[in-house]
């Protein structure tokens, strides 16, 4: 027992001695932060955009496919050293992202993000927001995943994370660091070669029913949350609408979303699948909704019980005939040709319809239900199923009418408040159901008005109208 108190007396005097030895001469010194100037030549540096060229060149293609994410492109370790400049616009800190930089080509007026993959958390220490940085691309490879510019390290034919080990290989700060100015970028704007920007987005709000009343929702901390908290962010000027993510992992998942209407810088991406635009904040300090004015429409409200009922209209849209037949209206008021149609796929039917290339600069178009008796039930509720696909925006709404005569234009419309499905980008939705929406306040001979508007090739998104029910105790 002797030995073993010797020994540790020992090793605390050896202790004190080296943290003694650390310190002399320099009391109080802070550790040298200075960064200096990687020593690139000029001809060694090359623009994001060069690797989108060099990847779409891979693809066989003029211009990049975000589709296709087989293809990959190289860099060997045989080339001369290149690197890759530009300006980091993520960041960690806030845990929104993980192990990835999100980098574009200027701190302002960008023209080109790109995404790049790193087993390495945290990276705000060293990667601020502003940093200018220079990534070696020799051992690396570009290609798209889910649906972004990405670069990393090839791991079959995958893009992938490069390893932690490797970081002060391939990453290497300047000492420029910028403010960045965010894009100003409306949603009808969305494309491809904007993903991977720091933009702003102006006079927008989050949807009604996720951030007022009793219970508005969090983040990302709902029950139904899983891996992202995804939520509807609506602008002001066109209601047009697009998903906002936040991780589950992120340290505001919890806050709840602010109720108010504003601006929001945040990073243009796509959802894990590729196929649905969303934007997400690196810190909720991204968030300015200094307004208490919000643009929610004048929906009807209708506040007495509902529910519980069986159906007192119902169409599937199975051996349906024609509109006048089945005695619906089908009324484009723009004059122009897009309208609604019956479609169907593996057997379902719906009706359906698009301003994807129509050359419609307006496209407005009404798909109005026969008469429906509101007077002999009570607690009516509404519901309909929509497949949202190849979205652009949304541009569909559902009204209720009770003096409607044949023309859309000269009816009395109260706006229901109907959450229209937000489908993927590129591809096909899924059916989603929409309601029930209490209607227990509407008396008499009622229509349901579906509003579509389009116009090419800005609001083209196709809808597809399924399982229109009413119901009634």
């Amino acid at each position: 027992m002797k030995t073993l108190k010797i020994n540790k007396i020992i090793l605390l005097l050896i202790g004190l001695v080296v943290f003694n030895g650390c310190v002399e001469d320099d009391e109080f010194s802070t550790p040298d932060t200075t960064i200096s100037e990687p020593n690139i030549p000029d001809s060694a540096k090359v623009q994001i955009s060069a690797l989108a060229g060099e990847l779409a060149q891979a693809q066989g293609n003029s211009s990049l496919d975000y589709s296709d994410e087989d293809t990959t492109y190289s860099y060997t370790f045989n080339e001369n050293d290149l690197f890759m400049e530009g300006y980091v616009v993520s960041t960690d800190e806030g845990g929104n992202f993980f192990e990835e930089i999100i980098i574009q080509d200027n701190f302002e007026n960008p023209t080109i993000g790109i995404k790049l993959l790193i087993d390495v958390n945290p990276l705000f220490v060293r990667y601020e927001q502003g940093r200018k940085v220079y990534v070696k691309l020799n051992g690396l490879a570009v290609g798209i995943t889910n649906g972004v510019l990405t670069l990393g390290a090839l791991n079959g034919n995958e893009v992938d994370k490069v390893p932690s080990a490797s970081e002060n290989d391939v990453i290497f700060r300047s000492a420029e660091k910028m403010d960045l100015v965010p894009l100003p970028l409306a949603f009808t704007d969305f494309s491809d070669d904007k993903t991977n920007l720091f933009i702003q987005l102006q006079d927008v709000q989050f949807n009604r029913n996720q951030a007022t009343g009793d219970n508005p929702q969090s983040f990302a901390s709902e029950e139904s949350d899983q891996f992202d908290g995804e939520r509807t962010l609506e602008s002001c000027a066109t209601s047009a609408s697009v998903i906002f993510s936040t991780s589950t992992f992120a340290d505001f998942k919890g806050l709840t979303l602010p109720s108010g209407r504003g601006s929001m810088s945040a990073i243009l991406t796509k959802d894990f699948f590729g196929e649905v635009f969303n934007v997400v904040v690196n810190t909720p300090e991204d968030i300015n909704f200094d307004s208490t004015d919000r643009c929610d429409p004048d929906f009807l409200e209708c506040t007495g019980a509902s529910g519980g009922g069986s159906a007192i209209f119902a169409e599937d849209f199975e051996g349906f005939g024609t509109y006048d037949s089945e005695g619906w209206d089908n009324i484009n008021i723009s004059g122009t040709d897009t309208d609604w149609f019956i479609s169907s796929f593996s057997g379902n039917f719906y009706s359906r319809i698009s301003a994807f290339n129509s050359d419609n600069d307006e496209a407005d178009v009404w798909l109005v239900t026969p008469a429906i008796n509101m007077d002999a039930t009570t607690g009516e509720e509404l519901s309909f199923d929509i497949q949202a696909n190849f979205d652009n925006g949304t541009n569909l709404t559902a009204w209720v009418s009770t003096d409607y005569a044949g023309d859309p234009t000269t009816a009395t419309w109260s706006i229901l408040d109907a959450t229209i499905p937000i489908g993927p980008a590129s591809t096909f939705g899924n059916f989603e159901t929409v309601g029930p929406i209490n209607i227990s306040c509407v008396d008499g001979n009622a229509v349901i008005g579906f509003f579509y508007e389009g116009s090419d090739p800005s609001a083209t998104t196709r809808y597809h109208l399924d399982n229109v029910v009413v119901t009634g105790n």
